[in-house]
């Protein structure tokens, strides 16, 4: 009953929030800021014209692709950092030197770099690696926090079985980590799609992102909220799909201690 009653008090706040929006804009035309139902019409239109599936599998293409990339540089980079002291002192001020730059500011950079490219699409490259570092420093910092965080009773217990070296990293280090770490992974992929979809309308000629910044300039603002509604159903099952692989995880990991 507890997940019907939230389920429904979810369902009615969407439905207080549509009634708004189509008071608010009643009567407008495509041209103006369009109404609930008008969305819905130009997202009806995206997908007859075929545009709607072939941008979405290009944005999560990116997205998958550059977090990817970040999840394994990041997670061994964090716990690394988190551990070992001289590593610490190498890298931690780099991190934080790089941290604070907003990975649109790279945009530039990136076409340089990957203009030339010509193994593979110089735009998807480009909002890759626009994704990986949007997604790659947050992923360090769960990671060399979780670490960080641990228990020192727990590694004075491995310490007296003699547990060292890797194993002590497998064995306890990252179970122990493990949970902020997901967290942190779940936080990355939202911030690695919010930057995607910035980044497709500024470098590329395809997802989600260009169709905004298309629509706009063919003073399509139906067009413009049917993509911005799309975006928002796929953050959802995204961080959803992350949810699940976080409970997975740590249920597994509370049957193995048991």
């Amino acid at each position: 009953m507890r997940r019907v009653r939230k389920f429904l008090l979810g369902l009615a706040g969407i439905g207080l929030f549509v009634l708004c929006w189509q008071l608010a804009t009643w009567g407008n035309g495509r041209t103006d800021v369009p109404g609930p139902w008008l969305a819905l019409s130009g997202l009806r239109d995206l997908a007859r014209e075929g545009l709607l599936w072939r941008y979405i599998i290009a944005s999560v293409f990116r997205v998958m692709w550059g977090f990817a990339l970040a999840v394994l540089a990041g997670v061994p980079l964090g716990l690394a950092i988190g551990w070992s002291g001289w590593v610490r002192d190498l890298l931690n001020p780099l991190v934080q030197l790089l941290r604070p730059i907003s990975p649109i500011a790279w945009l530039p950079i990136a076409v340089l770099m990957f203009g030339g490219v010509r193994w593979w699409e110089p735009s998807d490259l480009s909002a890759i690696f626009l994704i990986f570092l949007a997604s790659i420093f947050p992923i360090i910092t769960a990671a060399t926090s979780a670490v960080e965080g641990i228990d020192a009773k727990y590694l004075r217990v491995a310490t007296n079985f003699e547990i060292g070296g890797m194993a002590m990293l497998f064995q306890v280090i990252l179970p122990a980590a493990l949970p902020q770490i997901l967290t942190g992974l779940r936080l990355a992929l939202g911030i690695a799609w919010v930057v995607l979809v910035a980044a497709e309308m500024l470098g590329v000629q395809s997802g989600l992102g260009f169709q905004i910044n298309d629509s706009r300039n063919n003073l399509r603002y139906d067009l413009v909220v049917a993509a911005m509604i799309v975006i928002s159903i796929i953050g959802i099952c995204l961080d959803s799909a992350m949810a699940r692989i976080e409970s997975s995880a740590l249920s597994r990991r509370g049957t193995a201690k048991r």
